[in-house]
């Protein structure tokens, strides 16, 4: 929808003539009554009726004229805050991530990961995946990072920077009636009580899709939106917990091992997403690749 047309509906709207709203938008009367019609056929409707010399809102033009205003509104702070980014003026950006993500990335990364380009620092927001790319619609944070194994992304939308894959762990006691060997078949794994993270969060999501694909239905005893509380049931040896490597075992007294299927690890491919209408992807770039070098020095074996 053209802005620009929108623009001269709610012109209009608040004069009254087109006289009066040619003249506020320094347009021809005819070019201003040309993009009126153009817009009511878009929309299917008339937006004007005549009173006299004046023009008056139908019903469906009083709904809409809101509307418009509205997203005028927001068109306008997109574009303050697009020069604001140019100029380098922006000092903090926004960035969601899960519960899960903050928890092992953040903390493990080195001093100075906290500023993004040109010195803008870094603004945490936690919400589940599900949720991110309407938060970054509404402009609620400028940064997602996220798992992109499924994700489904409009291109033109949102723009993705891939930061790292980590994988799926099995991690137990090691005193677990287990082989101790690095990497386990999902399997053999799903024969073993398990404890998984829950299914609002991408690591189960993929691990679920393995179980699919494999035809093998796990031997789920306790799910829980806590990682911290699958960690401490498998380190007192009361099943196998189903974690993602971005965290750190070494907290916990358990060993871990990576889940495979058919020899491959279960990969998580971490990105960070945009809205391609409220930053500037040359911006956004670059807080990516900053990030993705921070999490490389953090995680050199993943």
């Amino acid at each position: 929808m053209d802005l620009r047309r929108i623009k001269t509906f709610v012109t209009v709207a608040e004069h009254g003539t087109v006289s009066k709203a040619a003249s506020m938008l320094r347009i021809t009367q005819p070019a201003l009554s040309r993009q009126i019609s153009s817009l009511e056929q878009e929309l299917g409707f008339k937006l004007f009726g005549r009173a006299g010399r004046r023009l008056v809102l139908t019903s469906q033009g009083q709904q809409m004229v809101g509307e418009c205003h509205n997203l005028l509104r927001g068109a306008g702070a997109i574009a303050e805050r697009a020069q604001a980014l140019r100029k380098g003026e922006i000092s903090t950006i926004r960035i969601v991530a899960s519960a899960l993500t903050i928890e092992g990335l953040f903390p493990s990364l080195v001093h100075g990961s906290f500023e993004c380009a040109r010195g803008m620092k870094v603004r945490l927001l936690e919400a589940h995946a599900a949720d991110h790319l309407g938060i970054l619609d509404r402009g609620d944070a400028d940064l997602s990072i996220n798992v992109l194994n499924d994700l489904r992304v409009d291109e033109e939308a949102f723009g993705t920077y891939s930061l790292w894959q980590f994988h799926v762990v099995a991690a137990c006691s090691p005193d677990y009636e287990i082989d101790e060997t690095e990497t386990i078949d999902i399997r053999k794994l799903a024969r073993y009580p398990l404890l998984l993270i829950d299914p609002l969060f991408a690591t189960r999501a993929v691990f679920d899709a393995a179980c699919r694909l494999s035809d093998v239905q796990p031997n789920i005893i306790f799910e829980s939106i806590s990682a911290h509380a699958l960690l401490a049931l498998a380190e007192a040896g009361q099943g196998i917990a189903i974690v993602p490597s971005v965290l750190r075992l070494d907290r916990w007294s358990v060993r871990g091992m990576r889940v495979t299927q058919r020899r491959q690890p279960l990969r998580i491919s971490v990105g960070m997403l945009w809205n391609r209408h409220r930053m500037l992807t040359e911006q956004a770039e670059s807080c990516g690749k900053m990030l993705a070098d921070q999490i490389a020095k953090s995680f050199p074996q993943v």
